[in-house]
Formats: structure tokens, sequence, C-alpha cells
């Protein structure tokens, strides 16, 4: 079991940033990565909608003997994740905006949110706020079209920066000091964020503690692979293989991208 792959699935490219962080810590680990980006943006649907979905791309990833499964999606993983962990025998790692860690190391007791409308909805998202920022104001704010335009991949797009600066103004004006970045798409925005932020606003994503988290399961079930020949990335996508391949331009000669319409 330890040589089958971790699965991953996002509503499109933006979980390859979790990919990325999870890959470099286990370089010895297979992987399968589901972008679902002809649904993208999950954000916009129903919690029925997400977990639907969510049920589909898990049981893609189960087919294929997948041995771990990351929900490399913030919405999937607050509307979707009680379910699938409740249904199916096989570990499941979320992902949520890192809030605990902003909340902590904030000075001015003030950090922005950008996230997408299902995460920021959830109750899952809400719980984490109650418990872990007790006396820091969140702002939070919807990123309504960002994901759009990053799976186009259009990030430094007039567009992009435009609504960027619509939307973090408020936060800047108000005095945060934290940025926590709640949607795996969001990273690659973050060369963009850095011309619009000042330096002394950190901003945080998920992608590390996501990796570090993956690693401690995969142990805790004796299943991390260690050996280090014919290691193998799958990536399926039900869009524009191009564009998916375009974030993946620094990636080894092992990955392999392919359309499939799921």
């Amino acid at each position: 079991m330890n040589r089958q792959p971790i699965g991953l699935f996002d509503s499109g490219i933006g979980g390859t940033s979790i990919w990325k962080e999870i890959t470099r810590l286990l370089p010895n680990e297979n992987t399968i990565f589901l972008a679902d980006s002809k649904n993208a943006p999950y954000g916009e649907k129903s919690e029925e909608q997400i977990l639907q979905l969510s049920i589909k791309n898990t049981e893609l990833l189960l087919k294929n003997q997948c041995k771990i499964i990351v929900v490399a999606c913030n919405t999937a993983t607050t509307n979707s994740i009680s379910y699938l962990r409740a249904n199916y025998d096989i570990p499941f790692i979320g992902i949520e905006p890192a809030i605990k860690p902003a909340a902590l190391q904030s000075k001015s007791k003030k950090v922005g949110v950008l996230a997408t409308k299902g995460t920021l909805s959830s109750s899952l998202f809400h719980s984490t706020s109650e418990n872990h920022a007790a006396g820091i104001q969140i702002l939070e704010q919807e990123g309504t079209g960002l994901v759009p335009l990053i799976e186009q991949g259009e990030i430094q797009n007039h567009k992009t920066r435009e609504l960027l600066l619509k939307y973090l103004n408020p936060m800047l004006e108000e005095g945060i000091d934290h940025l926590v970045l709640g949607c795996t798409h969001y990273p690659y925005l973050i060369p963009v964020l850095r011309q619009i932020i000042p330096e002394n606003i950190k901003i945080i994503d998920s992608g590390e503690a996501v990796a570090r988290q993956t690693k401690a399961i995969l142990n805790a079930y004796g299943i991390e692979n260690h050996a280090e020949e014919n290691v193998e990335h799958l990536f399926y996508t039900n869009a524009n293989v191009a564009i998916l391949q375009s974030f993946l331009v620094d990636v080894t000669s092992n990955t392999k991208i392919e359309y499939l319409d799921f």
C-alpha cells in the first residue's frame, strides 16, 4: 500500500499550490491530481452541489487506488469533509484558512481573510474563527471573480489587479497586519499582492501546514513511501490542458498531464 498514490482534488488548478508543497516535503510519494476546472469555482455553488462534486472526485481517486486523499480546496473542505470522513474508510486531509497562526501573530489584532463565498459562509469557517481568534477582528472578503481569472491564466491581468485593489483597500484602511488566503488558487496571486500591500503585512496560506499534516497522517498509518525510484505524478483536467501545464512548468519529467471528462 505504501507505493499507492496520494490523491488530491480541487475545483481547478489552485490545488497545485498544495501539491507542490506536499511533493517538496514528500518527494518519494506518487500522486494523482484532479483539476475539476469544468465546475470551477466551487465557491459559487450550493452546499449540496459541492458535496456531490466532492463525492465524484473521491470516487475517481479511489478507483485509482489512492491511499489518502487531500481535499485541496477550501470550499470543498468546509462543505464536505465531514461527510467524506464518515463515509469512506480512508484518511482525508482538509484545507482551512490559516486563521489560527494569523491570530496568534497579529499585533494590530486585525486580520484580513480573502476567500470564496462557499468558504466564508460555512459553519466550519465560523467555528474556526470563534475557537482561534478571540479578541481578533476578522475582516472577511469574498474574492468574487478571482478564481475564473486564475483558471484562465490571467494572473497579471489588469482586471485581476483591479479586483484585488477593490477587495484589499478596505482591509488596509482598517489596519490589518496579516492577510490569510482562504482559497488554494490565491497563492498564485502573491506576486500581484506584494505589489499592492505594504511589506509589513504578512501573507499566510495553508500549503506548508497541509504538507506537514499529510506527512504526519502517512506516518501514523504506516503508509509513507520510502522507495526513491519510479515516482510518478499524474494530473487529470476536464478543461484546458495547456493552462494546467503552465502552472506546472517547474515540475520534473515524471509528470503526465491528461484530459479526462469527469
